[in-house]
């Protein structure tokens, strides 16, 4: 690559990567269609990058297929059985109260992700979510915290999501011989209190009562709602597939001999650019471990920032209806203070 065809390649990529960060949030038809918009970003940047081959466009639509299947099957079987969810839910509220409700929720949702992986964990919690009475704002509140609890809980084990299957894929070799208990072991002291962390925002929420009896529910969604859903999981599933090929050159022209701290802040991209494609670029076995640890923790924590960040966002803003303003409104107070606190940890205690 001639190094001005090079300056222009990654000129044109930083654009893409810009619009796909602040257009969402400007132009309400953008915002409306965000699928679609992450689409044609997707072919713009593997255009501009020339990475267009037969194996990524098997893979743009491959890929999305068995996300668009969990999605469409569990959609219909909550319709034909959300009604024992709703019985479960209130009896739990009625028991211990509101706030342990929303507490447990988050939590165990957070911490089971890494066995039931985060794609189940979020449609699990998508629906718990609609059944709760709670004003809109408080419910896209609830489902942020329950997105940042699952992408903390599903790093733990390599069948939880892309993320921890790539590090661990990775550094299977010497010297770290990664098993499938090693994020665990590596992560589990720093997921831990985070779990913690937003299972307790969440029970904020909780100052009244949130299930009505079960024969107060709400009308299931209809399966024509259903079918549309997964069309748009699948679209931008793709979209986030075709998106990260695109942006690889100029992830890893960004990155190259960054030092961790600097890494740390840079990863703030997994935000719109899937976090494992900057796994893929950034893990290598020659990292120590504080190095890994860095690194994970703020592609974890970015990755819930804006609702392209992770597969779990994407779910709960579909199934809940919450727009990208209002999942930024949310999401980024919090993850932000949480991505400042979590550095100056690490500096101090790595």
């Amino acid at each position: 690559m001639e190094p001005s065809f090079s300056v222009v390649v990654m000129t044109l990529l930083s654009l893409i990567v810009l619009a796909a960060l602040t257009l969402p949030f400007l132009v309400h038809k953008v915002e409306e269609e965000l699928e679609i918009f992450l689409l044609v970003c997707g072919l713009c940047a593997v255009t501009v990058s020339s990475a267009w081959s037969g194996h990524l466009i098997a893979e743009a639509l491959k890929e999305p297929l068995a996300i668009t299947a969990a999605v469409l099957v569990l959609g219909v079987l909550f319709k034909r059985f959300g009604h024992w969810t709703a019985h479960a839910l209130h009896a739990v509220e009625r028991k211990a109260g509101p706030r342990i409700l929303l507490f447990l929720t988050v939590f165990f949702i957070g911490l089971f992700s890494s066995v039931l992986t985060a794609i189940i964990a979020a449609l699990i919690t998508a629906e718990i979510i609609k059944l709760l009475d709670l004003p809109a704002p408080q419910k896209t509140r609830l489902a942020v915290y329950a997105c940042f609890a699952i992408g903390f809980g599903a790093i733990l084990t390599p069948i939880g999501e892309p993320l921890s299957t790539i590090v661990i894929a990775k550094l299977k070799g010497e010297p770290y011989q990664a098993d499938f208990f090693f994020l665990l072991r590596l992560m589990g002291v720093w997921i831990l209190p985070a779990l913690v962390f937003f299972a307790a925002f969440a029970a904020r929420l909780g100052n009244r009562p949130l299930t009505a009896t079960p024969s107060g529910q709400t009308e299931a969604e209809s399966y024509k709602q259903i079918l549309v859903r997964a069309g748009k999981v699948y679209l931008f599933v793709a979209a986030l597939i075709l998106l990260g090929e695109g942006l690889k050159p100029l992830a890893a022209r960004t990155i190259t001999h960054l030092s961790k701290y600097a890494l740390y802040w840079i990863n703030s991209l997994s935000a719109v650019l899937d976090n494992a494609t900057l796994a893929s670029i950034e893990i290598m076995p020659s990292l120590p471990k504080e190095s890994l640890v860095f690194l994970l923790t703020s592609l974890i924590l970015a990755g819930g920032l804006l609702i392209p960040g992770n597969i779990p966002n994407i779910i709960c803003a579909s199934k809940l209806g919450i727009k990208s303003r209002e999942w930024a409104r949310a999401a980024l107070p919090v993850g932000l203070g949480l991505m400042v606190v979590y550095f100056i940890l690490l500096c101090i205690v790595l």
